[in-house]
């Protein structure tokens, strides 16, 4: 069992359905399996803890959301680590274009910290022209992106990319003959169900709006953090002083983030309540 385990890249294909020309990969399917549980785990979210945000909102802003999620993503991950990025940059159309050398290869390349600023200015852009309350609906994503994003890192493991560094643990996976943690599925566990493990249980003690966004930020970074000890860095990336990655230093940023929003929001909340008491 251990070895067919350790060998599973040499006897799986990262493809799962051909149709014709075209091929659909595992990730493909998880990334969608990813973009649709988020949008049922908020539903479900507002219906058993009664927030006061309406269904036809969540359709709409869902809709707005993931879509600059996807755009988010391939565009940071074109500007962070594709070593090609002169390229794209000249002929942007070429990011989402899924034939190369007139066959259909997709779209691959997506980057969580681009995902992440997508998401947040079409937010922005969302509640200032429909007039929605926007740490509201943060929070709202604070629940329901986490466990969604389980399938995400999942989708790597099975499309054989992000691999772990070279490891001697009995679990490693065989990748090009070197035995190496699964480091996928250790995001996959860290960045997904610990996360929402921490948001879920927080959410009751929740004391002003924006303070689940807060937490999700600073947890996920946390996590990762620890998860990029075990993953390969980029090739094209490398590693930088004191051995950190391109993914731990933009842990740090969105953490330090999250903590400075955090502080904001709190003596916002707190001046609000004063100037309650004193009307």
């Amino acid at each position: 069992m251990l070895n067919w385990w350790q060998n599973i890249y040499s006897s799986f294909d990262p493809v799962a359905l051909k149709v014709g020309a075209f091929s659909i990969h595992w990730y493909g399917i998880m990334y969608v399996m990813a973009l649709l549980s988020a949008f049922f785990i908020a539903k479900w979210f507002v219906k058993k803890d009664k927030i006061p945000i309406k269904e036809e909102v969540i359709d709409s802003y869902f809709l707005w959301a993931e879509l600059a999620i996807i755009f988010g993503a391939r565009i940071g991950y074109v500007l962070i680590y594709d070593p090609n990025r002169l390229y794209y940059l000249t002929q942007p159309w070429q990011m989402f274009n899924p034939y190369m050398n007139g066959e259909f290869v997709g779209i691959s390349g997506m980057s969580y910290h681009g995902a992440i600023i997508g998401f947040l200015v079409v937010t922005w852009f969302y509640t200032k022209k429909f007039k929605q309350p926007i740490w509201l609906l943060m929070d709202l994503v604070a629940l329901s992106v986490p466990l969604a994003y389980t399938f995400g890192r999942i989708g790597n493991f099975l499309n054989q990319e992000l691999i772990g560094r070279a490891t001697d643990v009995p679990w490693g996976i065989f990748v090009d003959g070197v035995l190496r943690h699964p480091s996928q599925l250790y995001e996959a566990f860290l960045e997904g169900i610990v996360v929402f493990i921490i948001v879920y249980i927080y959410r009751k003690r929740k004391k002003f709006d924006g303070e689940l966004i807060c937490i999700y930020g600073f947890s996920y970074s946390i996590c990762r953090f620890i998860a990029e000890f075990f993953r390969e860095a980029d090739i094209q990336m490398g590693y930088f002083a004191g051995g950190l990655t391109t993914g731990q230093i933009l842990c740090v940023i969105i953490m330090s983030v999250s903590i400075v929003l955090y502080l904001h929001l709190k003596k916002r909340n707190g001046q609000k309540k004063t100037t309650k008491s004193k009307n």
